[in-house]
């Protein structure tokens, strides 16, 4: 459970940061997140000109195989990281 809890932890952390993280750590901190808490993508990817929501995807979509808690291990290693 301390796994879980430190993560919860560090998701929590995220909102407090005191600089902007750059755009390639906040996708790390998303499909991270997301393979933590639910797994590999799942749904279409998405088209046309919503290039937020396909970096998204395609963030998630990387992290594809990687395990939940290691994909928990690595979104607090990167908390940590920003916090600095």
């Amino acid at each position: 459970m301390a796994l879980v809890d430190d993560f919860n932890a560090a998701v929590a952390g995220s909102k407090d940061l005191t600089t902007r993280p750059s755009n390639e750590d906040l996708l790390e901190l998303y499909a991270l997140f997301k393979q933590a808490t639910e797994g590999d993508v799942s749904g279409e990817k998405p088209m046309g000109f919503d290039f937020k929501a396909i970096a998204k995807y395609s963030a998630w979509e990387g992290k594809k195989g990687v395990g939940k808690e290691q994909a928990m291990t690595d979104y607090i290693a990167l908390m940590k990281r920003l916090k600095g």
